[in-house]
């Protein structure tokens, strides 16, 4: 029985139920191809729905139970990689965030802009440059927001000025999170996030990505087996300046959503569990069985 767009399943038989929580899945698992962490969480819930010897209602309550076990457990994993990460960050940094990875798109503290929010509740003196984040902003509409929510100092950036605030030193951090980290540490994250962490690099800024344990994807070798979504087009094409449109009518866009940072450009990458250091291709597989040790 279909009912994607129903808030709750109409099903009155067990067997039922089941079937419309697995198309229900499907359908979530389909709208974010290249983030693992959702089908990772998917799958959790599925087990609970096949093995549950319960009665219908029973089972609705265990759906529901384990849903709410999975976002209190983000909230702790996001603490922990919080704690982490802010060592990273000292007193009188400026840092740049690319994104949201924050409490509006996780569960309260956030990836990235956890550790930042951390870094600011130690009282530490932070400054954030916020990449727009093209073309859906969502840098400059949540990031942006977040933070001064927190009282955290910030200023938001056009995505292509990020190089020159790190080519004339004043930018000494780069964070994002990631939607997919593959074994050997290449990272797929929002598109703008490879040619930001270029910029860092070639001129000797760090460079870290925060993501819990759940996002690192041990069976793909490389960022390369990573399927990236691509989104509509009129994201791009309905651009406008003071109201009026940008591109010439009949345009042609592409708009990839992600991109691949390859390993040897990162830092560190900050887990729940601990920081992890190059090589990723062997520590990545430690960390996500909780041994850095």
């Amino acid at each position: 029985m279909a009912w994607p767009w129903q808030q709750d399943s109409p099903s009155e038989l067990t067997a039922e139920l089941r079937a419309d929580l697995h198309q229900a899945a499907a359908v979530l698992q389909a709208s974010r191809p290249t983030a693992v962490n959702l089908s990772w969480a998917l799958r959790r819930v599925l087990q609970v729905v096949d093995t549950y010897t319960g009665s219908l209602n029973e089972l609705r309550a265990a759906v529901l139970s384990e849903a709410q076990h999975i976002a209190d457990e983000d909230v702790a994993i996001n603490l922990a990689m919080a704690r982490h990460g802010a060592d990273l960050i000292n007193n009188g940094d400026t840092v740049i965030h690319h994104c949201n990875t924050g409490a509006l798109a996780t569960v309260d503290w956030g990836t990235a802009l956890g550790v930042i929010r951390m870094a600011h509740e130690q009282g530490k003196r932070i400054h954030v440059l916020v990449d727009e984040t093209r073309p859906r902003l969502q840098g400059a509409r949540l990031t942006a927001w977040e933070l001064g929510q927190y009282g955290i100092s910030y200023e938001i950036i056009a995505d292509g000025a990020a190089g020159y605030f790190l080519r004339c030193g004043m930018a000494h951090k780069v964070f994002f999170g990631a939607d997919r980290v593959a074994a050997n540490g290449d990272v797929a994250n929002k598109i703008g996030t490879y040619m930001l962490a270029l910029a860092a690099v070639d001129n000797a800024v760090p460079v870290y990505a925060v993501v819990p344990t759940s996002t690192i994807d041990l069976s793909l070798a490389s960022g390369e087996e990573i399927p990236i979504e691509e989104r509509g087009s009129q994201e791009v094409l309905d651009l406008q300046v003071s109201g009026q449109p940008v591109v010439p009518s009949g345009a042609a866009a592409r708009n990839p959503a992600f991109d691949i940072t390859p390993a040897r450009l990162l830092s560190a990458i900050i887990t729940e569990n601990g920081l992890v250091f190059p090589p990723f291709n062997q520590n990545l597989a430690r960390v996500s069985r909780g041994n850095l040790g």
